[in-house]
């Protein structure tokens, strides 16, 4: 477990100046992956997808939820942007739907945050 979370770069052209990005719930990409399966087990081509919800989240956003969620304060350092870090990168899923049927159900970041807490403090704390 790390002291703190590092987020790089506060001053992009974002609402709060954090980088914004497209979370998706692991078993939305569960899904994803099996119906990619079966879709090439019938013969369909090899194809990428975007997986993600089409919505965007600002990494500030994301540890405000993730504080509300858990109940405990998350110690964040804020430090310059990387090199090559885009200030937005938001799926656009709409050739998964399409060919695979599939799109995001849960767009609650909430929701995604409060399954990945379950996993980590359960009973196996993160591990299989």
């Amino acid at each position: 477990e790390k002291e703190y979370i590092e987020v790089f770069g506060t001053d992009y052209d974002t609402p709060d100046g954090t980088c914004i990005r497209d979370y998706i719930h692991v078993n939305d990409l569960a899904d994803a992956h099996l119906k990619a399966v079966d879709y090439l087990m019938k013969g369909g081509a090899t194809e990428c997808f975007n997986l993600g919800t089409g919505l965007g989240l600002s990494v500030r956003e994301i540890l405000e939820t993730a504080e509300k969620v858990t109940g405990k304060k998350i110690p964040v350092r804020y430090g310059p942007r990387r090199e090559g870090d885009p200030p937005r990168l938001i799926a656009n899923p709409k050739k998964a739907k399409e060919i695979l049927g599939w799109e995001a159900r849960c767009k609650d970041a909430g929701a995604i945050v409060e399954t990945a807490w379950k996993w980590m403090t359960g009973p196996r704390r993160g591990h299989y």
